[in-house]
C-alpha cells in the first residue's frame, strides 16, 4: 500500500473546484494509495515517473517512487491550466 502526498497548497486549490467534481477528485486521490497506477492513467512524456488522471475536464498530476512507495500529488486543476 502507497502512501499519498498532499500539500497544502493543493489542499487550498481544492476550495476553488465545483462540488460536483470535488468528491470524484477526492475519491482519485484516495485510491492511489492501493493502485497508483489505475485503468485510464497516463504516463507523461515530460518526466519518466509523472502520471496523469483525468476526472471529468480536471486532471490530477502526480508522481510515484516505487522504492519508497509514496505517492506525490503535484497539481490538481482544470485541463486549461494543468499543464502549464
Amino acid at each position: 500500500m502507497y502512501k499519498v502526498i498532499i500539500n497544502k497548497q493543493i489542499v487550498k486549490s481544492l476550495d476553488k473546484i465545483p462540488v460536483i467534481y470535488l468528491s470524484s477528485i477526492k475519491k482519485e486521490v484516495n485510491d492511489l494509495a492501493d493502485n497508483p497506477r489505475p485503468f485510464g492513467c497516463v504516463k507523461l512524456a515530460c518526466s519518466d515517473n509523472h502520471y496523469r488522471i483525468r476526472v471529468g475536464v480536471y486532471r490530477i498530476i502526480y508522481s510515484i517512487k516505487d522504492d519508497i512507495l509514496t505517492v506525490e500529488v503535484i497539481k490538481i486543476d482544470h485541463r486549461k491550466s494543468v499543464y502549464q
